[in-house]
């Protein structure tokens, strides 16, 4: 999924005090009662972590990894292991299958809700209800203006509706979570907090007590969470949500806890984190703006962006960075640093102001 990020491996001003991640059926405490837990993914990233606290009458769980055997085989040891004590319920963080995957599985398998925003919770049941259909006339031609040929547009028609088939049903229900709420999880108070721009409505989980922050995807230590318009929403402004969820947590989170993120190892310098985010991302933005010199395409800005050139035939990251190049250019077309017009064949191109 964050294929098309742009990578910061040096991790400037971060600690990584948990050791080395745990291995395959294994869930290690790092704090009082909340274990980490890492599983397979079968992508560049290779691994997602989820989590379990202690709760009455089992864990609650926080994410639950792809849809597929190999994760139902992980989730049967750990829970026949470590986690024999059962399910209390299910967060999920937001709607990627990585983090959604499992969830209708482990909610049934152990009788217990999920939990998500609402947002979140619609979104993924409207993309899972896609399987199995054609692509929409609108999706086709908000790539073709992106500058996709037709040879790229048709791998999109064949791989449409293939997120449905990365997680397992979801329930029919769920338990809404909201920003600012406070759950009570074991002997714990857990703050949800909301952010957006990854997805509309990002739940993290901030604990004052134990000092720890799940952050899920919207704050990784090593990587960038990739920021995309979508096809169902082509005039949205994600860029501008995800600077404006930065700037949130900064001021909701303090700086001494220990970040618990979906990808990567669990780290501190939260702050120093969001700072260098912020100031990766208005550097793009910068670039982007001045290469707008000439008109572009979105596909046209991909080595701007990411820093290399990005070819149609590795479908899923060319799909990334499009939808990525395209939240930039909303957010400097938004903000009249840009403008944007049509050629007559439908593509769009853009240039500075």
């Amino acid at each position: 999924m964050n294929d098309a990020n742009q990578r910061d491996t040096a991790g400037h001003g971060l600690t990584y005090p948990c050791g080395t991640p745990p291995e395959r059926g294994e869930a290690r405490e790092i704090a009082r009662g909340v274990r980490w837990m890492r599983l397979a993914l079968p992508m560049s990233l290779a691994h997602i972590n989820v989590w379990a606290i202690e709760d009455h009458g089992g864990h609650t769980l926080v994410d639950t990894g792809l849809g597929n055997e190999d994760t139902t085989e992980n989730w049967r040891a750990l829970l026949a292991g470590p986690l024999s004590a059962g399910v209390a319920r299910v967060i999920v963080t937001h709607l990627h299958p990585d983090h959604v995957g499992m969830a209708g599985w482990l909610t049934r398998e152990h009788g217990c809700r999920l939990w998500m925003t609402r947002t979140e919770y619609l979104q993924c049941r409207m993309l899972a209800g896609d399987s199995g259909q054609a692509a929409p006339d609108e999706a086709v031609a908000f790539y073709r203006r992106a500058g996709w040929d037709e040879a790229a547009i048709e791998t999109y028609r064949k791989r449409f509706g293939n997120f449905g088939r990365l997680l397992t049903p979801l329930p029919a229900s769920y338990r809404r979570m909201r920003d600012e709420e406070v759950l009570a999880i074991g002997k714990h108070e857990w703050q949800v907090v909301v952010g957006a721009g990854h997805t509309p409505e990002h739940a993290c989980l901030y604990c004052p007590s134990l000092k720890l922050f799940i952050s899920g995807d919207q704050v990784l230590p090593r990587i960038s969470s990739n920021i995309s318009v979508l096809p169902s929403e082509p005039d949205a402004d994600p860029m501008a949500d995800w600077l404006d969820s930065l700037d949130a947590l900064r001021r909701r989170v303090p700086d001494d806890v220990l970040v618990l993120p979906a990808h990567n190892e669990p780290f501190t310098g939260l702050h120093t984190r969001l700072t260098r985010l912020e100031t990766s991302q208005r550097r793009a933005l910068e670039r982007l703006h001045a290469t707008l010199r000439e008109p572009k395409r979105a596909i046209d800005t991909f080595v701007t962006l990411f820093g290399r050139a990005i070819a149609p035939e590795d479908a899923s990251t060319y799909g990334l960075a499009t939808g990525e190049s395209i939240a930039h250019l909303n957010y400097l077309v938004n903000r009249g640093m840009a403008r944007r017009y049509e050629d007559d064949s439908g593509v769009a191109w853009y240039r500075a102001n």
